[in-house]
């Protein structure tokens, strides 16, 4: 797996199904909630289900070898 992308939100919490959609892993939200309560996403390195999980700035979450961190607007963390 490659160094994990940093996907800029504008507040946290953000809920996990939100935050795959909007860092482009799915097309839609009906597809991020069916990967997440199938086991396929991981928060932290640990399989995810809850599909509201709240996310903070410096979570990773992976999907299919992709993985992505949440970076808050301001925190340092942005790309």
């Amino acid at each position: 797996m490659n160094s994990p992308k940093r996907v800029v939100v504008r507040e946290v919490p953000i809920e996990l199904c939100q935050f795959i959609k909007f860092a482009g892993l799915t097309d839609t939200g009906g597809e991020a909630k069916y990967l997440i309560s199938e086991g396929h996403v991981t928060v932290n390195s640990e399989v995810e289900t809850r599909k509201r999980r709240k996310l903070q700035a410096g979570d990773e979450v992976a999907l299919n070898g992709q993985a992505i961190v949440v970076a808050l607007r301001g925190d340092g963390l942005g790309s």
